[in-house]
């Protein structure tokens, strides 16, 4: 079992969450989340130029089996993307795939990957 987190651009998320619906990855928790990596963005305000410390992103969590670990990425980076082709722009998101030791779902007690 993986955790597949991704942090993408606010306005891509309908286009994400559709790919994924289309990939048959229905179940992801989603929040919206703030922080900065390499995009700058520049606003204007009161006739002075200011660059906000964070800026506001959405985080997707989503919990797979192995087999799911590739279709799930997979969708998220054609979907994700500012830009067709092979590279987007800065600011289009991060995707972390971590160890999931255990998944319990609380209403049955049922363990594991049927979990999920």
């Amino acid at each position: 079992m993986k955790l597949i987190t991704a942090i993408i651009r606010e306005v891509q998320l309908d286009k994400v969450r559709e790919a994924l619906i289309t990939a048959e990855i229905t179940r992801i928790t989603v929040s919206r989340v703030s922080g900065h990596g390499q995009q700058r963005i520049e606003e204007m305000y009161r006739g002075q130029r200011i660059v906000p410390d964070l800026i506001p992103k959405i985080k997707i969590e989503i919990a797979v089996n192995e087999a799911f670990v590739d279709i799930t990425v997979d969708a998220i980076l054609k979907s994700a993307r500012t830009t067709e082709g092979e590279e987007g722009n800065v600011g289009d998101g991060k995707i972390f795939i971590t160890p999931l030791e255990e998944c319990i779902r609380i209403r049955t007690g049922e363990r594991g990957g049927s979990a999920i």
